[in-house]
């Protein structure tokens, strides 16, 4: 039958997806740079767990990610980027815990921040992680379990725990500078349109929509819906989306084994803080050179973060059994938003209104 694909053909094409799915590539990351990262993110904690205010140092911690945002560029506009990822960081975190109040705003308040924050990373070139941690931090201030008068205070705990990021990687990159000689500043190069601002749009509807599907459903903890979906949907071609699918949805399940793991062990207010340093630097270790071994610990990490100050109020396999159908969905929602992106006849068909809405002249 000729609709039936040769034996050879087909384990050529299986060769090939684990190649892609197993590679494990080089990097030239000193290991200063997870160190340096564990200490952004677990020295909140630390002092958290010393005034016995753990739940405060997970909200600092968030911040901590800022560090996460340094380019290897020199110190002054190394120093200034920074500075700017962490102001995004903090208004990203304010107008997600506004929205907390305010039900109706969810869904679209969401989907325009991604697209405004994409627009503006992409416009920029921030490297990875882009706008993940930006959108990751409005998601987890939307569904933050606090009243209107912790708004400030809570905000106030990001903004610290994104200025001790900063103070850390100045001491880092002094000490780098020294060992390396940074990459040179280079001026902008003249983006695209569709790279600028139709690639943001449709990102930005995507996110949208899994949200809106995370509520339909009724998900509890929806936030990790748009989370996944964003991570998966701004790789680069289809190839990227499609492996970043696969090793998301892989290498969640296994570190839901791991969180089980750590769940059943008798932490305390120091282990955790402890542990969560660990599995920091394990992930900056392990992300630049293969995502799925990372996500094996990028699970326990956002759980403690995001659900730290409710872990033992319910049980835990309810609570990670919900997270793997959340990455599911998100995944799967990020695939076909990338799928659409990555379409000619999709790009052709939706793009002619948007450049009418917004022209590039406007824009660019």
């Amino acid at each position: 039958m000729r609709g039936l694909r040769p034996p050879g053909s087909f384990r050529s094409m299986i060769r090939t997806e684990w190649h892609h799915l197993t590679t494990i590539r080089s990097s030239d990351r000193r290991w200063q740079m997870p160190f340096c990262a564990a200490l952004a993110s677990g020295l909140p904690l630390l002092i958290g767990a010393w005034f016995d205010h753990l739940d405060y140092g997970f909200i600092s911690s968030l911040g901590g990610m800022v560090f996460l945002y340094a380019p290897n560029t020199p110190l002054s506009h190394r120093m200034v980027a920074l500075m700017a990822a962490a102001f995004s960081m903090s208004a990203c975190y304010t107008l997600g815990m506004i929205c907390h109040f305010v039900p109706a705003l969810l869904v679209p308040m969401l989907a325009f921040m991604t697209m405004l924050v994409a627009m503006v990373c992409r416009f920029y070139v921030v490297g990875p992680p882009g706008s993940l941690f930006f959108i990751m931090a409005a998601s987890i201030g939307v569904y933050s379990p606090v009243g209107i008068l912790q708004v400030p205070l809570n905000v106030g705990l990001l903004t610290m725990g994104c200025l001790l990021a900063c103070a850390i990687a100045f001491f880092y990159s002094v000490y780098l500078l020294r060992l390396q000689p940074p990459q040179p500043e280079t001026p902008l190069p003249r983006a695209s349109f569709d790279f600028v601002v139709f690639d943001p749009i449709v990102i930005g509807v995507f996110v949208g929509i899994s949200l809106a599907l995370a509520q339909a459903f009724g998900l509890q903890r929806a936030y990790w819906v748009p989370v996944s979906c964003l991570a998966v949907i701004q790789e680069v071609s289809l190839r990227a989306v499609w492996n970043r699918q696969f090793q998301r949805i892989a290498g969640t399940a296994i570190g839901l084994l791991l969180a089980m793991a750590l769940l059943r062990l008798p932490l305390d207010k120091w282990s955790v803080s402890v542990a969560m340093m660990l599995l920091t630097f394990l992930i900056e270790t392990l992300v630049v050179r293969h995502y799925g071994l990372a996500v094996v610990f990028i699970t326990p990490l956002t759980i403690f973060l995001a659900e730290g100050t409710r872990l033992g109020h319910e049980p835990a396999a309810a609570m990670l059994e919900a997270r793997l159908l959340d990455i599911v969905l998100g995944c799967v929602l990020g695939f076909i938003g990338g799928v659409c992106l990555h379409s000619p006849r999709f790009r052709g068909a939706v793009g002619k209104p948007i450049r009418r809405v917004f022209p590039s002249r406007l824009v660019l």
